[in-house]
């Protein structure tokens, strides 16, 4: 068998009827690698017919166009392609000839290709996909997943499961599942091998069974293997195992397939909550969004792993994928670095969201998508939790209900091993009934100074909705054919659930930012509640503004207006940069004892500020571009028990956390160039300092890769920050510049951008503004060899990074590679 890379040698254009092709041309075509997202590029405007939603971007059709040649000896082969996401909708045509559809966007599905091929020449594959009006959040369009092209001989492996049913410390049961498929005109005896190498590479045991299969038929060849004093997978010691299974007949070798795996334990009761190997854990979750910021939708495998990376640094163990499954590549990423995953089906079932979304789709595609969905993820130890939905309507509806023990019966049969939840939101599952509600109450108002009310109040008014008996007749029966229950913004339920519901085991699927300290007070206190995840973990694009701080003297919009483009919600913005709430939850998890100092910006000083996913509109700096004595806020954030704060060796006095906020401490001053310094101390002794600094002297251009060696191939990336520093290495983005990046050799621009939630520069481009003096270069390798960024801004010293794209070592040919030449 061979499987190789299928994302070079692509075109993508504007798709245009054949009738429109006669009088005007198809139109040129561009050069493009995938993972590729077509609508990022297109230019934003107010009038975009799905607006904020999707940031402002307007949707479309495209096809994408490959040619690539079939040599002869492919004849009585089976090729195929392997789709891992097509934004959507997605018709592939080979050589003229449809193939197949799939209308979800983040489905893997395969293509065979042989029916169509002709052999010895070159052959054409298109693929069309488009976007409209079609998703609550910017999905972006096009193939912007991986592809892979696979050719097997007619008799081969089909998928491979491996299972860890029986665990101790002594020894691991392995259970190998592996499909075979005789697709020959002739009865086949073949035989599979399978062999066990633990985390160092050492095979630790190895097995092998025969099977004969009639032509045309196929079977499962089921393996038990036994690992002595297993290394057990975890999230702080994410330890994979891997098994090779190899397909052969008595004189070679027909196919193979490596596969990465885990052994580990789960378990859950109301009692002890989740256990993992024996070990209780507490979900310190992140929902996030399938876009990569600047990359648009594109899942760049490395750009993947680096939010997993970020997002684990910053104290989450846990991601719920929201509201899509998660790319392979991200989850490859999870296994690799200790991140566990809520792995979620769909946004909307039977009942639409949007004039054209899923839901058209939904009653005859979704066994398919969620077989799809456990076939990805079956092999992924990071994976513990499916989620067959998100804010569904029919949650709070007897018939529609149904849907739901409908889901989690096809999950449970596919894949007994991992859990079943549902992100839902009580509030949504009454929403007929909460609009009569909201016509009730008096201190809701629709419109004028009623509606700041009403945006102020609204979360304790979902609140009071959610915990009501109301919900709780409505929402049993989805509830009752969950494992876990998810709860959206459903925190007034945690304990009053306990009592009425006893066996009922929660967590928060997603929860207001704001709220962190109040929720993982319940989560610490309630063994029943497994966790909290917060919306969200990493900002994203489109619902723009969302997250936003909006103030009582404004009328309020829930919907940010051009030209805003991403939520502004996230600990971590769009360049993965961490926001001041990041380094809040951290203290508010236990993880870090350094207090942190934030300071509102000087020109929201004295306003009333409010929004349900926002945080204090505050960044980590002391050097503003205000007259000396502007009215400033300052916040701290620490678990001592009294915090100081210093100026320029000066007290200000202190302040107990706590007062507005648990482990928030405020003080009001006034600004004044130089060092701002707040001490923490618990019973009276100093427990820790951090301090800020004001830029001086002439302003630097720093620029620091992540990494400089890359590998020469589709799937890496190298990140570049971007800043703006005085000489001795304090943030001086009060003057925000025009910074330019160039790269020359083996690799493109691939994007820059900052995290500014209202720009209008594009992410395409060559030069960008600065965000609080910061901004990020990716950069993509085009092959091997040597790399030169060059980043410039006016009036500042050029800065020059060198980079290298290597090839990868070449890997042994093996008899199944040999067979197919």
């Amino acid at each position: 068998m061979t499987r190789t890379s299928f994302n070079r040698g692509w075109r993508v254009r504007p798709k245009v009827s054949p009738f429109a092709q006669l009088q005007a041309g198809a139109g040129n075509a561009t050069s493009v690698t995938l993972p590729h997202d077509a609508v990022a590029a297109l230019p934003r405007n107010a009038d975009a017919p799905s607006g904020g939603r999707t940031g402002y971007f307007p949707g479309g059709t495209f096809e994408y166009l490959k040619d690539f040649e079939v040599p002869d000896r492919w004849r009585g082969k089976r090729v195929t392609l392997e789709f891992q996401g097509v934004y959507r909708d997605a018709m592939v045509y080979v050589n003229g000839t449809f193939a197949a559809q799939r209308p979800s966007g983040y489905s893997p599905f395969d293509v065979p290709l042989d029916p169509f091929l002709r052999y010895g020449e070159s052959n054409t594959i298109r693929v069309d996909a488009r976007t409209h009006d079609d998703s609550r959040w910017y999905s972006g369009a096009g193939i912007y997943r991986d592809v892979t092209l696979r050719v097997t001989d007619l008799a081969h492996l089909g998928e491979v499961r491996i299972a860890t049913p029986d665990i101790d410390a002594d020894r691991a049961v392995v259970e190998v599942a592996t499909r075979v498929v005789n697709e020959s005109v002739e009865t086949r005896t073949l035989r599979v091998r399978t062999e066990i190498r633990c985390p160092d590479g050492e095979v630790i045991t190895r097995d092998s069974a025969p099977i004969t299969l009639r032509a045309g038929g196929s079977g499962v060849v089921r393996q038990r293997l036994y690992v002595p004093n297993p290394a057990l997978w975890s999230v702080d010691s994410p330890a994979l195992h891997t098994a090779r299974t190899v397909l052969e007949n008595s004189y070679e070798l027909l196919d193979e397939e490596t596969t990465p795996f885990g052994i580990r334990r789960l378990q859950l009761d109301p009692i002890t909550g989740l256990r993992i190997n024996g070990e209780s854990v507490k979900l310190r979750g992140a929902c996030i969004h399938h876009d990569n910021g600047p990359l648009g939708a594109a899942t760049i495998a490395r750009a993947e792993e680096r939010r997993v990376e970020l997002l684990k640094q910053a104290g989450f163990n846990a991601l719920r994928s929201s509201h899509n499954p998660l790319s392979p590549a991200m989850l490859d990423a999870c296994d690799r670095l200790g991140m566990l995953v809520m792995d979620e089906t769909f946004d909307m079932w039977a009942e639409g969201k949007s004039s054209f979304d899923y839901s058209l789709s939904f009653p005859e595609w979704w066994e398919r998508d969620v077989e799809s969905l456990v076939r990805k993820d079956f092999n992924h130890p990071s994976v513990i939790f499916y989620s067959i939905g998100n804010e569904i309507f029919e949650t709070g509806d007897a018939l529609g209900s149904e849907w739901g023990r409908a889901l989690a019966e096809k999950i449970r049969t596919l894949d007994p091993t991992r859990f079943v939840t549902n992100g839902i939101n009580p509030f949504v599952s009454v929403l007929s009934e909460v609009k009569e509600m909201r016509a009730r109450s008096a201190e809701v108002q629709p419109d004028g100074e009623g509606g700041v009310n009403a945006m102020m109040n609204a979360g304790d008014f979902m609140a009071r909705v959610s915990a009501s008996p109301m919900v709780s007749e409505k929402t049993e029966a989805s509830f009752s054919v969950l494992d876990v229950a998810g709860l959206n913004y459903g925190d007034g339920r945690y304990e009053s659930d306990r009592e009425q519901f006893p066996h009922r085991i929660i967590v928060g699927t997603e929860t207001f930012p704001p709220r962190i300290a109040h929720n993982w007070r319940l989560v610490l206190d309630n063994a029943h509640v497994l966790g909290d995840f917060t919306w969200t973990g990493w900002d994203y694009l489109g619902e723009a503004g969302v997250g936003r701080l909006q103030y009582a003297d404004v009328s309020p919009v829930f919907e940010a207006p051009y030209p805003w483009i991403s939520a502004r919600v996230g600990d971590l913005d769009i360049t993965g940069l961490r926001r001041p709430i990041s380094y809040y939850r951290e203290i508010v998890f236990g993880l870090r004892t350094q207090p942190y100092l934030a300071v509102q910006r000087p020109e929201v000083y004295g306003r009333e500020g409010f929004g349900m996913w926002a945080w204090s509109d505050s960044i980590a700096s002391w050097s503003w571009d205000v007259p000396i004595g502007t009215p400033i806020a300052v916040e701290v954030y620490t678990v001592a028990d009294e915090v100081e704060l210093l100026l320029n060796g000066r007290s200000l006095g202190r302040a107990t956390p706590g007062e507005s906020k648990p482990f928030l401490a405020e003080f009001d001053l006034t600004y004044e160039p130089g060092e701002l310094v707040a001490v923490g101390y618990r019973n009276g002794v100093e427990q820790g300092r951090t301090s800020l600094r004001s830029a001086t002297g002439p302003t630097r251009l720093v620029a620091v890769a992540d990494r400089t060696e890359l590998h020469a191939d589709d799937s890496d990336l190298s990140f570049i920050t971007i800043e703006l520093r005085d000489e001795q290495g304090n943030p001086a983005g009060a003057h925000d510049q025009l910074v330019h990046v160039t790269v020359e050799g083996a690799a493109v621009l691939q994007a820059l951008g900052s995290a500014r939630p209202d720009s209008e520069e594009r992410f395409d481009a060559a030069q960008c503004t600065t965000f609080d003096g910061r901004a990020l270069a990716i950069v993509r390798p085009r092959g091997a060899g040597e790399i030169t960024v060059t980043v410039t801004a006016e009036g500042l010293e050029p800065v020059v990074l060198e980079l290298e794209s290597l090839e990868p070592d070449d890997e042994p040919v093996t008899a199944a590679l040999l067979a197919l030449r």
